[in-house]
Order: structure tokens, then sequence, then C-alpha cells
């Protein structure tokens, strides 16, 4: 065995639930080079792989057996440029709200939005990362990574990505096949303001200031301090649902019955409905369950303010997700991901 690794580590610094769990192996990578020796290790141990990044979108449901592979790497360079763009090749392990702040102040334009959501960069194009009118995958060149079966590099350009609403390829196709090493970005020389979003349209008025993508930032930051709580005070994994896209039928049905039901078109056919309408109005807000609760001030955000454990709050969630079913008929869908995969 590698003496990188190290046996039974506690994984509750490791995720922003504060959840407590153990790895059986652990290692973290500070340098991509490393990771085909580990591979190897791991295949002639015949250890299972869990990869995660800042472990602000999962939820451990009980000690993980195998080899969690924590990436760690740090480091960001130019690649290519043109008059209008500049592509950055960033490694995965970067903070990434570090890496939005960064990015301003070199001059590369449109992360602005995204500003102050936890995690890693790698953990960006998983989750196709996105807030106030941007999604990540917009502005994705490629994300490269290292095949977890046979440690040889692999680059996806974006569009081999399937980017969707907080979705991608790393989430089913390539799903534990693909360890993500870095991400590479082409932002812009100018800024290109995007204030589509209703919120930031209400604090930032042409008329008041000249919007640029540093107030953006700034305006983003405080919104989002004001509505969701920070995981080193009180524990969560941020948006613990997504907003469900709905049929235009069936939003129309409900609106006869309730009519402040917001809902925001997504196609013709399609509009989405706000989670964390749906959770408050089922009178979950500010709920309590032992030691897992529902944020007094934002229904989308489950937390763990009395260190509980991943199942307890897996159980909220259901019983949210079945109480919302019941009253709305709609599907509530889980934002992080569950480690481990199988108990079974």
């Amino acid at each position: 065995m590698t003496n990188l690794f190290s046996r039974n580590v506690d994984l509750q610094p490791h995720n922003t639930l504060a959840i407590t769990a153990r790895a059986e192996w652990f290692v973290a990578i500070t340098d991509e080079r490393q990771l085909p020796d580990v591979l190897a290790a791991a295949r002639q141990q015949q250890l299972a792989l869990t990869v995660i990044g800042g472990g602000s979108n999962i939820v451990l449901r009980g000690d993980v057996p195998g080899l969690v592979v924590h990436i760690a790497n740090k480091g960001f360079s130019v690649v290519g440029e043109d008059e209008q763009t500049v592509c950055v090749t960033v490694a995965a392990g970067e903070v990434w709200d570090d890496w939005v702040r960064q990015s301003l102040q070199l001059g590369y334009y449109g992360l602005e939005n995204l500003s102050l959501i936890p995690g890693t960069v790698g953990a960006s194009p998983v989750q196709n990362i996105g807030a106030y009118g941007v999604e990540i995958g917009e502005l994705i060149e490629q994300v490269q990574g290292i095949d977890a079966v046979s440690g040889e590099p692999i680059t996806l350009a974006a569009a081999d990505c399937a980017f969707a609403y907080r979705d991608s390829v790393f989430k089913h196709g390539l799903a534990g096949k693909i360890i993500i090493t870095a991400v590479t970005f082409r932002l812009f020389r100018k800024p290109r303001t995007n204030l589509v979003y209703p919120a930031l349209q209400e604090v930032l008025s042409p008329t008041d200031v000249e919007i640029d993508p540093h107030r953006i930032r700034e305006a983003v930051c405080n919104l989002r301090r004001a509505k969701l709580p920070d995981p080193a005070v009180i524990p969560n994994a941020g948006s613990f649902f997504k907003n469900p896209v709905i049929s235009l039928v069936q939003a129309e049905q409900l609106q006869s019955r309730h009519p402040d039901m917001p809902a925001y078109p997504v196609d013709a056919t399609c509009v989405k409905v706000p989670a964390a309408w749906l959770i408050d109005q089922a009178g979950w807000k500010g709920r309590v369950k032992g030691p897992v609760a529902v944020h007094h001030s934002q229904a989308l955000v489950l937390t763990n303010p009395g260190r509980g454990s991943g199942n307890e709050l897996l159980a909220l969630a259901q019983e949210i997700a079945d109480n919302v079913k019941d009253c709305y008929g709609i599907c509530l869908e889980m934002e992080p991901v569950i480690i481990p995969f199988q108990l079974d």
C-alpha cells in the first residue's frame, strides 16, 4: 500500500454538513501526477474509489469503504487568448469562490454572478453550477481528467459534457469513471454584465450606480449571505433540492388552486417552479427534527446544527419530498450526491 494513504480517516472536516463518517482509506491529491500511482495501488488492493472535492454537495450516509480520493491540487494558467476572450485552465482543487475573486482581479469577466458558491472548481462542471441567471456550462471550454480505471488522461470539450440544469455527463455516463483534475474557462476581457435575474435587478438599479462585474459580485455576495447560512457556522450543503420542471398544463392546474404559485417558463411546454416555495407553503421552513432542520429563512436549505447523521438528514429530506408530492403532485429531486453510493 502506497505511503500516501491514511487509514480510518474522519470525514467530518471534509463535508460542509459536518456529518461524522470515516473513510476506510484516504488520500489527498495535491498534484495530479500522483493519480496514476494512486489508482494503480487502489486496483491492486481492489479498493472502491470515492472522489470528493470541497464536500459542499455530498451527504455521507455512513462510513465509506475503499479509498476516498480528495482532490486538492492548486494553480491556474492562461492557455489561450484573443482580443475578446481569455482561456484559463484552473486546477480542480482550487476553492471556487477564491477563483471567482481572482478572475475579477485579473480582469477576466463572466463568473461574477456565481460568486460565493461553496465547493471547488472541479465540482463546478459536475453540477453545472448556476446562480443569478448564469450557468457555468456557458463558460466552460473543456474539462480535463484522468480515467479512473486506466489512469490515462481525458479531455472533454464543453459540447461533450451534456450540460443541463444542475446536471452533466459526470453525473450519469461518466459518473465514477473520470476524476476531474482541471477545468478550462473562456472568460471575457470586457465586462458583459448579466442582470436578467430579478433579485439582482432589484438591488442594482442602473440609475443608482455604474454597474460593473465587481459591483455585481458584491451584490451577489450580499444576497447569498442574507438568505443562506454560512456552512462554517451552521452546517449545510446549500440548496438541497432542484427546482422542479413541470408541464405547462400541470402548472395551470396547480395555479387554479394556488394562484400565488410562481412559475418561470423553460420552453413552450414546461415551466420551473421554485422548490423553496413548495417547501415553504407545505409548512417546512424553520422546522426542526432532532439534530437536523430546515433553515428558518430559506426553505431550500437543510441544516445540521446538532451534528446529526446522514441518515437523519436524508429522512428529513424524504419526509419533505413526500409531503410536497402529496400537496402538489410534484416530485422533488435532491441536489447533493449520497455517499456511499450503495450500501447493499
